[in-house]
């Protein structure tokens, strides 16, 4: 659909760059309302999306957008100084895009790095960081949202009755007429969309919760007390280093005062990490949730054996492309048990040593 604006060259647009299950609903649900929208794919997904559209599912109907699709910014010429680049790819794809898109000129004068906004929606801290080294103007996103990419031109959001929350602000803290502006445009669009000046403390919140994304990819179905005692350690390992590197994050209890009943859904698979493996990508981004915890938990002598153990095999699956929900989730238990017990004997081994200078 396209925008309502009169003067098409003063139309905010916004550049989908990454049309997968994220990028795709929230393309979907912009366009709905009215934005102008252009998908960013590579591969199959290109290939799909510019034969036969954006196939979208979701509560209120499925239906199908043929809107414009690149493979990069060339196919667009010179960007618009109003566009803005909404970055959904994984984080493990973050670098690579940004040095795509960064260089691309803008009506006006400079560089999109040099003028355009960078809104990053992705799970996890890492990817407006490494934005933030080549984008002036860089948005973090903490993205509440359940979607799937189903194959190749469809995707499907099972939110209602809000397709999701998306807390935004500006990067590294504060708020501008920018984030409002987006976030006016996200509501418009069956979004809930806070403005918030510490967006990095809600992101912090959910990526204690995204640590479990290893666990369901590995061995889904994951159901039973072995389970949730096997998230209670990932949890709290994370918790322990978040602590240790004085991070604020917001409260479960703000969360779910935040949330609420707003957004309901049907479950729909093992999430975003198990949707990485089923599709055989041979990447996935457990290195930027479980590593994330295990970069910190170094930096600050912090031991976090399940969440080294998780990241270990998650990327080993992904590497190797593995079959989601693969590894029975008792040899992942006894696997984590045997990981908390290396770094208990080291510590007494190291505790039982004579650690005086030498005279």
């Amino acid at each position: 659909m396209p925008c309502d604006c009169t003067d098409a060259g003063s139309c905010r647009r916004y550049i989908i760059i990454g049309a997968g299950a994220i990028g795709g609903a929230i393309g979907a649900r912009l366009a709905e309302a009215g934005h102008e929208v252009v998908l960013v794919a590579r591969g199959a997904q290109y290939t799909a999306l510019k034969s036969g559209g954006l196939r979208f599912m979701a509560p209120d109907g499925e239906r199908v957008h043929r809107l414009p699709v690149v493979d990069g910014p060339e196919a667009l010429g010179t960007l618009r100084a109003n566009d803005v680049l909404l970055l959904t790819v994984k984080t493990q794809d973050c670098e690579a895009a940004l040095n795509t898109w960064g260089p691309a000129p803008v009506a006006g004068g400079g560089t999109a790095a040099e003028q355009l906004p960078v809104v990053c929606a992705q799970n996890g801290v890492e990817s407006q960081r490494i934005a933030l080294r080549r984008f002036r103007r860089v948005y973090g996103v903490c993205v509440w949202l359940p979607s799937t990419f189903v194959e190749p031109g469809v995707v499907s959001a099972t939110g209602t009755p809000l397709t999701g929350i998306l807390h935004l602000g500006r990067y590294p803290h504060g708020v501008d007429d920018t984030a409002r502006s987006i976030a006016a445009d996200l509501e418009t669009a069956r979004f809930e969309a806070p403005v918030v000046p510490d967006v990095a403390r809600w992101q912090y919140a959910k990526l204690l919760g995204n640590l479990a994304n290893s666990i369901n990819a590995l061995s889904w179905p994951v159901t039973g007390e072995d389970a949730w005692r096997l998230y209670a350690q990932v949890r709290a390992e994370g918790e322990s280093v978040l602590s240790a590197a004085g991070i604020p994050y917001a409260s479960a209890r703000e969360q779910q005062e935040a949330r609420g009943n707003k957004v309901r859904w049907a479950d729909g698979g093992g999430g975003s990490s198990w949707q990485s493996l089923t599709r055989g990508t041979g990447t996935i981004e457990a290195d930027h949730l479980n590593g994330e915890i295990v970069l910190l938990g170094r930096l600050h002598g912090v031991p976090t054996p399940v969440n080294e153990l998780l990241q270990r095999l998650a990327t080993t699956f992904a590497r190797e492309r593995r079959p989601a929900g693969s590894l029975p989730l008792a040899e992942l238990v006894r696997a984590a048990a045997e990981a908390v017990a290396a770094v208990d004997q080291g510590d007494a081994a190291f505790a039982g040593q004579d650690h005086t200078a030498p005279s």
